[in-house]
């Protein structure tokens, strides 16, 4: 994410639903996006799962999708080569720099940047995305429930909008804080605050909220010694979510 003068640029000329520590944090991380073996190998190695289990439920080949909080595009450029025309959007200018020089060195097809606020473009172009996804985003912004509704506006009628985000317990604080963060060093410490965490319930309610349907909720497990990761029903730690708007 971007410096907050940059982010206001790109957005509307409403309050910005994001915090100026959140931007710098990201920007400082841009030049390690497409590093599998740095600071983000986390996100590389839980890549080919979150993608399948979005493509399972809504087939990406031939769709147009909106990546939102795309950061340097890891996701969406994956996406990308599914077959998806994809949009990946985010306040952070040094990390779409990042997702767009990786696209043109990778000869990514079919996948674009910009810098803009989900807000804006939804005010901009409603109603105007297959698939909408929002990932690792959520627990970052001060107002997620307005992320949500930004995201149901973008999703056409009978479209289907992804989330994953951290529970809120004890055990996620563990897992996620303590031993991601501090003990194994997964994650550069200081990466989340607990206090942003998304219970199901509330990020159901959020959905419900914004006028979509709650179709799956699964939970996202990762083992850091044998890069292992799979989907349960334990969605006690990080889940991710899909949901559909009516057509």
């Amino acid at each position: 994410m971007t410096a907050p003068n940059a982010a206001l640029n790109a957005g509307s000329n409403a309050t910005l639903n994001a915090d100026a520590a959140e931007l710098d944090k990201f920007a400082a991380l841009a030049h390690h996006w497409w590093d599998a073996g740095g600071e983000l190998a986390t996100l590389h190695h839980i890549n080919p799962l979150r993608l399948n289990w979005i493509d399972a439920q809504r087939p990406l080949q031939g769709a147009r999708v909106l990546d939102v909080g795309c950061g340097g595009g890891i996701l969406a450029d994956a996406m990308a080569r599914k077959g998806a025309e994809v949009l990946g959007i985010d306040l952070a200018e040094k990390s779409l720099q990042a997702a767009r020089l990786h696209a043109l060195e990778a000869e990514t097809p079919r996948v674009s940047y910009r810098a803009v606020a989900a807000e804006a473009l939804a005010a901009q172009e409603p109603a105007s995305f297959d698939v909408v996804t929002c990932m690792e985003m959520l627990e970052h912004v001060p107002d997620p429930a307005a992320i949500v509704a930004a995201c149901a506006a973008l999703v056409k009628p009978g479209g289907q909008v992804f989330f994953s985000t951290l529970n809120r317990n004890p055990k996620s604080w563990l897992m996620a804080i303590a031993g991601a963060e501090y003990a194994l060093r997964l994650l550069p410490q200081g990466t989340h605050d607990y206090t942003r965490f998304i219970r199901p319930s509330e990020l159901a309610a959020f959905c419900r909220a914004a006028g979509l349907s709650v179709q799956r909720v699964s939970g996202l497990h990762y083992n850091p010694l044998t890069r292992r990761c799979w989907l349960a029903p334990d969605a006690s730690v990080n889940y991710m979510l899909s949901a559909l708007r009516p057509a």
